[in-house]
């Protein structure tokens, strides 16, 4: 049955219902919690063309979508009923808790299948460096620090290293401030760091180190360090913090899921965990404290790396309903295109003689991550330049070549930024998953083509071209690199544009995608990604009870006015049939 409800503008405490007290099923029978009067998306049905055609079971006609459910129930961290309202409410019991949603749309639970957990609880407690441009405006963000005691690390987060690529700022400035603390600035995408002299003094940086494999301790014309490292220097800095105990880490965790939740999501996937992190999830797990679903992806090839050996041995986490799954490892192939250090097939545009760095040169350990591959685990590999992604693509035919049982654990690129021509086919032929952000194509758009030039962008950010290839298409945020919003994430997909509205057209329009695919990305496609599709990804009778309410409906207002779309407000998000965020005025 296609039923349409109106869209109502949800908010706040009205969500907050009493207990229905209805009869019904038996007590044991009855569920936990019915959502009612909703526009229910289950997304159970077939995926769109190539070109974004909605397929012919969608819920779809005359140029508009309608809900194809009314009401959704749950028991037992299941779903037990999807349908009407009035077929649902008859499964009431008298403890059952019934939320009249008021026309909201429900959508699967929402899936941020690529960032970096910690960073927001780590971001919280640090200075703010989004938007500063100048050294001046990073010394006026860092003012309030200057009654810092004397010794104390002082830590901030947020500089561009594509904005600031062709005038790094230097060292000498916050040394002036800060002569007697340790100051480490990180960049926004985590490809530069910039240190006072204290903290490159306790980070034992001096000018006769030599610049690791795939990283670069910035020079001035005399030779003397900047106090800028970019790619795979930056953890001979960042490694020096002091580091938090147990206790600290499961806060800066907690944090990072409150938000998320606060965002509609269910599940993360923590792309690269380390050692020092690692300990944290476990133990959250084992004492059931996680209130979201996390799939952990271990780091490969960097310092804190989990151990090669160890985890091998032990393989994949095996037990579906966990809520900490350790299945894939996540490799670094190349660096950014911001910092130049994505690894092109000719030089960069607007830097001739340069190509990047990529493979053995940055770090990426081949026999480890064939190891991980060969016990089961799923690779997530970043790779941003076309001849990245040509070269991972390769070590993937290699791959499968010597373990052909490896191909069918859907192996993903992570970014997967820019393409020759040549490969998206590649891509689809061997079922890669390509793992993108939309928010990067729009706030790269102002110098990405400077770095690659009118023919080569025409492969990058190329989502269109992903999914005509018949490429496995996920999207994500890397947050904390940009920001994680679902809202901002569907709205970047479909207009091309940034926050502002610019450019008008949009930027390369041609390679957006339609909401349907936006939304997919977020839902259907992950739980795929992760072959997890028969637990999650839609609304349906026995998966997960992990269900995103929200005040606008993702579908037509993408269509109709798509910038609409950022004023999008979660409200609620339930997980496992828990209410474990719910909206607020």
């Amino acid at each position: 049955m296609k039923v349409q409800l109106p869209i109502a503008h949800f908010r706040g405490l009205a969500l907050l219902l009493s207990l229905v007290l209805l009869s019904g099923c038996s007590s044991d029978q009855a569920p936990d919690l019915i959502l009612t009067n909703a526009n229910v998306y289950t997304m159970s049905w077939s995926d769109p063309s190539p070109t974004g055609v909605p397929s012919a079971d969608a819920p779809f006609s005359d140029g508009k979508w309608m809900a194809d459910a009314e009401a959704v129930a749950m028991r037992n961290g299941k779903i037990v009923a999807v349908g009407s309202a009035i077929d649902v409410m008859k499964m009431a019991g008298s403890m059952t808790r019934v939320i009249d949603l008021n026309g909201a749309t429900v959508l699967p639970g929402l899936i941020e299948s690529h960032g970096h957990l910690h960073e927001l609880g780590e971001k919280n407690e640090e200075v703010v460096l989004v938007g500063a441009v100048t050294e001046q405006d990073l010394a006026d963000r860092l003012t309030p620090r200057l009654s810092t005691p004397e010794g104390e690390w002082i830590v901030g987060s947020g500089w561009d290293e594509g904005e600031w690529a062709n005038a790094l700022p230097t060292r000498q400035f916050i040394t002036d401030m800060f002569p007697n603390n340790p100051v480490v600035l990180k960049g926004l995408r985590g490809f530069g760091t910039l240190g006072n002299d204290a903290a490159l003094a306790a980070a034992g940086i001096t000018e006769s180190v030599e610049n690791p494999v795939g990283g670069e301790l910035v020079r001035d014309a005399s030779g003397r360090l900047t106090g800028v490292l970019l790619n795979n220097a930056t953890d001979l800095l960042n490694d020096a913090i002091p580091e938090r105990t147990l206790t600290q880490k499961k806060a800066v965790l907690n944090y990072g899921i409150e938000r998320l939740l606060e965002s509609g999501f269910v599940t993360t996937h923590h792309a690269g965990v380390r050692t020092d992190h690692l300990p944290a999830y476990q133990s959250m797990a084992e004492n059931d404290e996680l209130r979201m679903r996390v799939e952990a992806m271990l780091s490969v090839g960097v310092v804190g790396a989990p151990s090669v050996e160890e985890w091998t041995a032990t393989g994949p986490t095996t037990d579906p309903e966990s809520m900490l799954q350790i299945r894939s490892v996540k490799a670094y192939y190349d660096a950014s295109l911001g910092s130049r250090g994505a690894r092109l097939i000719e030089d960069y545009s607007d830097m001739p003689g340069h190509r990047g760095v990529s493979g053995v040169d940055y770090g990426f350990d081949e026999a480890n991550v064939a190891a991980f591959m060969k016990a089961g685990f799923q690779a997530g590999i970043h790779a941003i330049g076309d001849a990245g992604n040509r070269e991972v693509l390769d070590f993937y035919e290699k791959t499968f070549a010597t373990y052909p049982e490896t191909q069918s654990n859907r192996h993903r690129i992570e970014h997967a930024q820019v393409v020759h021509p040549d490969d998206f086919q590649r891509l689809g032929a061997m079922g890669i998953v390509a793992s993108m952000e939309p928010g990067h194509a729009v706030e790269d758009s102002p110098w990405a083509e400077e770095r690659v030039g009118p023919e080569r962008i025409q492969g990058a950010y190329a989502w269109r071209t992903m999914r005509q290839n018949g490429v496995r298409l996920i999207f994500n945020s890397d947050f904390t690199g940009t920001d994680w919003s679902f809202f901002y994430g569907v709205y970047a997909a479909v207009t091309r544009k940034q926050k502002d509205g610019t450019p008008a057209d949009g930027w390369y329009s041609e390679q957006a995608v339609t909401p349907e695919e936006a939304v997919r990305a977020y839902t259907v496609w992950p739980a795929y990604a992760s072959q997890r599709e028969s637990l999650t990804g839609t609304i349906a009778v026995g998966k997960w009870a992990d269900i995103t309410v929200m005040d606008i409906d993702p579908f037509n207002t993408g269509m109709t006015q798509p910038e609409l779309l950022l004023t999008g407000k979660v409200i609620a998000t339930i997980v496992r049939g828990r209410v474990e965020y719910e909206g607020r005025d």
